[in-house]
């Protein structure tokens, strides 16, 4: 082997592994993302565009969850501590999400018993994880500090509850038999992640009121906010089109006219965020680079293109559906800058050849300066720095 291809190989294996040790909870966010663009997409009456994004989630999907693995065998330390992390810890719950909203777009290609497991799998996680998060990263810990971090990726607790209300509802039409079970479970779930995202909503409002809030606070998974409410309409329309099941029958009712609510809410919260970006990004000069919060935008985009769609053909409103069929392009133009972002980020941070005098722990072309340290959890969540090298941002 020539020595400088014996000298990259390593530098290569190193980048990787630093970016494996910061991966960031939330990155399953990218799975949600892309799975709702490919069902917004397949409801637009593009089959061919929805089935390249499907491949795309579910290699992303797998991926993820083999570096996640890797990480679990390498890095405890840094899987621990974005347990005990308010800030980061809320954004192992996109794993539920993003499974269930696989599962969601598999079960419309006919793959039902794939969608079976995967929810079977969200289910357990959601459970798990219902328990666990809330006491490492808030109860647990001496310091009660973590109303102070309370950010936006606390709404993909709810977030993730409702996908489960989602595919639940999605497969009870499915299965031939535990009809009942599933629409059980639909119901149960989007009931939960309606209260989730009432009290989360208290929790970061009050954050907001009761601590200073700089323009590095503002996270692109403030955007998640929107995005609960839309995947609450979309259960809520999917639970009134079940067939009749005793759940249902008591509370179609109440869940058709929250779902209005919903979508109304989450309309009204669009302006302001947008008017966010432009105090964050534009007035204050934060630096806008790619990040792996920034599929946090994206899935709230897609998901109420959805939902609107969703919520126009049960409640016969075609101007709502209108608005849904517009915003998933709106959508799938989002995930597609955030995916060249993505790619370009990682080939300059992980991949690409080194260059002479670059260090053996530095990405390429920094030189042989100190290599750069990743942030702590809590510095890289609570108050979205913009990257560093760390190749997992």
């Amino acid at each position: 082997m020539p020595p400088a291809l014996a000298v990259a190989e390593p530098r290569l294996v190193q980048r990787l592994d630093r970016a494996v040790q910061g991966l960031t909870p939330g990155y399953f966010a990218l799975v949600m993302a892309t799975g709702i663009v490919s069902i917004a997409m397949r409801t637009d009456g593009r089959p061919v565009l929805s089935l390249v994004l499907l491949v795309i989630a579910a290699v992303a999907y797998v991926l993820l969850i083999v570096l996640n693995g890797i990480r679990l065998a390498r890095h405890r330390a840094a899987m621990a501590a974005d347990f005990a992390d308010p800030a980061r810890a809320f954004g192992f719950f996109t794993f539920v999400a993003a499974t269930c909203v696989l599962g969601s777009r598999l079960s419309a290609e006919g793959w039902h018993g794939a969608a079976l497991w995967l929810l079977v799998a969200a289910f357990a996680a959601w459970v798990l994880l219902g328990y666990t998060v809330p006491w490492t990263a808030v109860l647990g810990g001496a310091k009660r500090t973590a109303l102070r971090t309370a950010n936006g990726t606390w709404f993909i607790w709810s977030v993730a509850s409702q996908s489960i209300a989602v595919l639940a509802a999605t497969l009870e039409a499915e299965v031939d038999t535990g009809r009942n079970a599933m629409a059980l479970l639909a119901v149960f779930s989007w009931s939960i992640g309606t209260f989730l995202y009432c009290a989360v909503g208290v929790f970061v409002g009050v954050r907001m009121l009761a601590y200073p809030f700089t323009p590095a606070d503002l996270t692109p998974p403030y955007w998640v906010a929107m995005g609960a409410t839309a995947i609450t309409v979309v259960a809520s329309a999917r639970i009134v089109e079940m067939a009749d099941a005793p759940m249902v029958a008591a509370t179609s009712g109440l869940i058709a006219g929250t779902a209005v609510f919903f979508w109304a809410f989450g309309t009204w919260l669009i302006p302001p965020l947008i008017v966010a970006g432009y105090w964050r990004h534009v007035r204050h000069r934060y630096p806008l680079r790619y990040e792996a919060t920034l599929w946090s935008i994206v899935f709230p985009l897609g998901m109420y293109g959805v939902g609107a769609q969703f919520l126009g053909e049960v409640d016969a409103l075609p101007i709502v559906h209108a608005v849904g069929y517009v915003e998933s392009w709106i959508a799938l133009a989002a995930w597609a800058v955030a995916f060249v972002a993505m790619l370009a980020h990682l080939w300059r941070r992980v991949l690409a050849p080194a260059r002479p005098g670059d260090g053996p722990g530095a990405p390429p072309g920094q030189g042989t300066t100190t290599p750069p340290t990743a942030p702590s959890s809590t510095e890289s969540e609570a108050k979205s720095a913009p990257d560093t090298p760390s190749p997992a941002r």
